[in-house]
Parts: structure tokens; sequence; C-alpha cells
């Protein structure tokens, strides 16, 4: 530390730095933070104004009546309810069964270690593709059933890795060693000293997975067929559509009331979604880096 950084002070050089940063920052949240900005606006805001391009930032002719037609919509509310219970048992059946696979691949002693991770890291770049894999889900009985939302996705090939290095690297070997001499098992090992001191990794796990649950879509439109359990995703892809076959049929004959609604309550719809991600991220936020530098750079 030089004299100058012991005094507090710093040079032209450093000061100059740190606004070149600054302003770099704020570029970038702007352009992260508007498009959000707008999508609420828009929600608020008339749908003559939103169509005619008059919304920037501020909402133009302020109104709920988007919100009134979405919590007045059984079919969204139905899908808010399936997203639901495919992120919560989707997200514990993830965290489940990537701990129960990344713990053993961790141990020194298990044999074959590095031929298992090499054959499962092979599946990040070569998959069976989709004609396969839905025979596959259609032999194992899941078709049109809420397992065909949980289970084909039930471990992320990375997140394991990232999990194995963090239980490799954070957790120390002679803690586990310690743990065995004085008799205990695996299992007792893995519940009482691996999992409460693997908070971090854990936190992130459950963001990364509970977003893709959240977000996930495509298995719907190729796995289930009922629109009883069609996910909330799917059921804003599908207002999405409408809105923009309508537009088209439209096109020179005048907007009509029913299309203008249709684009309040599609920007309306992707707020209400967003709600539980943007709710979850501030508890987790604390762990977030913390359980991807320790797990994924190490080892």
């Amino acid at each position: 530390m030089t004299a100058y950084e012991s005094r507090g002070i710093r040079s032209k050089d450093d000061k100059l730095f740190d606004t070149f940063i600054y302003i770099i920052a704020g570029m970038v949240l702007i352009l992260v933070l508007y498009p959000l900005l707008f999508v609420v606006s828009a929600s608020f805001s008339d749908p003559v104004h939103v169509i005619e391009g008059k919304v920037w930032l501020l909402p133009q002719g302020f109104t709920l009546e988007p919100y009134k037609h979405v919590f007045e919509n059984d079919a969204i509310w139905q899908g808010y309810g399936n997203t639901l219970l495919y992120t919560l048992a989707g997200t514990l059946v993830n965290i489940i069964l990537t701990v129960l696979a990344a713990y053993p691949l961790s141990q020194r002693d298990l044999p074959g270690r590095t031929f298992i991770m090499v054959l499962i890291t092979i599946t990040m770049f070569f998959s069976g593709g989709l004609i396969p894999t839905y025979l596959l889900i259609k032999s194992m009985g899941m078709i049109n059933t809420v397992w065909a939302m949980i289970l084909p996705g039930a471990i992320s090939t990375y997140n394991l890795i990232v999990m194995r290095t963090f239980f490799q690297n954070g957790i120390p070997y002679e803690l586990q060693e310690s743990a065995w001499i004085d008799g205990a098992s695996n299992f007792r090992l893995l519940l009482t000293i691996v999992i409460p001191l693997s908070t971090p990794i854990l936190a992130v796990m459950v963001l990364f997975y509970g977003v893709g649950h959240w977000n996930a879509y495509f298995n719907a439109m190729i796995y289930l067929k009922d629109r009883e359990l069609f996910p909330l995703q799917l059921i804003l892809r599908e207002i999405l559509i409408l809105n923009q076959s309508e537009n088209m049929g439209l096109e020179g004959a005048g907007m009509t009331e029913r299309v203008m609604m249709a684009e309040s309550i599609k920007y309306s719809v992707i707020i209400i979604s967003s709600l539980p991600v943007l709710a979850l991220y501030p508890f987790v936020q604390k762990y977030f880096v913390q359980g991807v530098m320790i797990g994924s750079i190490k080892g």
C-alpha cells in the first residue's frame, strides 16, 4: 500500500478510471432497466397510446383495466397455478437429484469418477434429439402429465459440475475425514455437515432451476395436450400470437377495442408472470456471486 492510498488520496488516473467505470455501468443499467420500465408503464397506460407509440417512460392515460381483465381470466390463473406447481416440484426434484449426484462425484475414493464425469460432460454437447426424446417420454407414459414438465430436465449437467466442484473445494476434506473417524456414514455426513455448509451454492441452484422452470414453455408445447395443464408461459404465448393474428386481420380496417385491450393485457401478464422471480432474487443475491465463483473457478 502506497502512502497516497494509506491517506485515502487517489491519483488523477484512478479517479478518471473510476469515472469511466461509472459511465459504463450507468449505460448498462439504462439498457437493462429501460425495457422493464417500459413494460411496466405500458401495462398501466391507455392501449391507444401504447399502439400509437406515445409511451416512452411514464404511463400515458393511466388505467387499471388490463389488470382487471387479467384477474378475471380463469385461464391465466390456472396457468399461474400450474407454473407454481411445476416450479416448486421441479426445483425440489432438481436440488435433491443434483446433490445426490454431485456429492459422490466429489469424493476422492469413488472408483471411476473421472470416467463418469467425462460421460456426463459429453451430454452438454450431444443429445439424442427431439424425436428420440419424445419417443422416450411417450414410452414412459409421461405424455400429457405433470411429470413431463419435471423429470426430463431433472439434472442440469452444468449445475451438477458447479455443485460437485463446490463440494470438492468449498468443504474441507479434513472435516469429512474427521466425521468418518467418528463413525458417521456418507449419508449422515451429507445431511449434517455438507448440506449446512453449502447454503451459497444451494441458493444459486434454487435460483437457476427455479427460473428455468418458471420460464419453460417448450416442453409444454411438445408433451402437453390438455389446456388445463398448460403453464403460464404457454398461455402468455397464446395471447401474444392471438394479438398478432388479430392485428394482421384488421389491418386497414381500424383497431377494435378488443385488439387494443389485448395489447395492454400482453404487458400486464408479463409483469404478473415476472413478479415471483423478481421477488425471489433479492433473497438469494448475497449468495449468488459467492456460490457461482466458488463452484466454477476452483478445481
